[in-house]
């Protein structure tokens, strides 16, 4: 990866992380059309930690509120247990239980078999025709007052999903909300807000294991100048789309997923991608090991 392909892919991580059309799918289909192959989960989830920082500027009054009523709750002296922003603490850390248990059952499938091509076509399909459904028949009455434990776990599952690039972080918890009962923006704020301790957890996970072990699938340099760029161009995003949704469907999302995900699938029958970046690369390797064989 050079310094225009981390700014390239940087600016793509901005761009759709709070979008429901999957960032990782798009890092992962962006780096292999720039003929890198797989950029990795080491890269998306730390260059995350520049879109996450985005959510925290964007929400810092929110943020810093919940918390510090959640900390004030626990004594239960000035601010009640029952507190809205308080059991909005504790539907967060309980909404981040399923992904970090997941995430570590499943850690290997997702820096591998999860990331083919063909998984990602597929998750950008499926997923985008359920928010279509989810946005078309969800009665969009409930808002985040109205949240309880069960709905926050559900909320937890549906992000835990994202460990499967296609499948969206923010489409996975939105088409949820929406399922369940709550208005558009709503369900994207909880999304958004619910994010935090995940991708935080994988991303600075994921950056001290790649500052232990240097030598991996991406320069640590070029993967921090993608995550600046992700920061700067997160922080626009997030507030356009917030105000779209206040107002408009998601349906130009969802047969944006769905074309996408088809014409991924005709790339890969026809040969000009490779589903599996591993596969490609083992393949170059040989072709190029026959060429020095055949020139000695």
């Amino acid at each position: 990866m050079d310094f225009i392909q981390a700014i390239l892919l940087g600016i793509i991580q901005g761009l759709t992380e709070f979008l429901p059309i999957s960032s990782s799918a798009h890092l992962r289909i962006a780096s292999e059309l720039m003929g890198i192959g797989d950029a990795g989960a080491a890269f998306t989830a730390i260059t995350q930690l520049g879109t996450e920082a985005a959510v925290i500027v964007f929400f810092w009054k929110d943020i810093v509120r919940i918390i510090g009523r959640w900390f004030r709750s626990l004594a239960g002296r000035t601010v009640p247990r029952n507190d809205p922003d308080a059991l909005m603490g504790w539907w967060i850390i309980l909404g981040s239980i399923p992904i970090v248990v997941l995430g570590l059952l499943f850690q290997d499938q997702i820096d591998t078999t999860f990331r083919s091509l063909w998984v990602v076509a597929t998750m950008l399909i499926v997923f985008g025709i359920l928010l279509g459904i989810a946005d078309r028949v969800g009665k969009r009455v409930h808002t985040l007052d109205q949240l309880g434990w069960k709905h926050g776990l559900i909320f937890g599952l549906a992000q835990a999903l994202a460990l499967i690039p296609g499948v969206s972080r923010s489409g996975g918890t939105i088409t949820a909300g929406l399922l369940m009962g709550y208005k558009r923006e709503a369900a994207a704020r909880y999304s958004f807000l619910l994010a935090i301790p995940a991708v935080f957890g994988s991303g600075f996970y994921k950056l001290f294991k790649a500052l232990k072990e240097p030598a991996g699938e991406t320069p640590m340099g070029m993967t921090l100048i993608a995550t600046v760029i992700a920061f700067v161009v997160a922080i626009f995003v997030i507030g356009l789309f917030m105000r779209y949704i206040s107002k408009g469907s998601f349906l130009p999302f969802v047969i944006y997923r769905v074309l996408l995900g088809v014409v991924l699938m005709v790339l890969l029958a026809t040969g000009v991608l490779a589903a599996d970046a591993g596969s490609a690369n083992a393949a170059g390797q040989i072709a190029q090991t026959a060429a020095v064989g055949a020139a000695l």
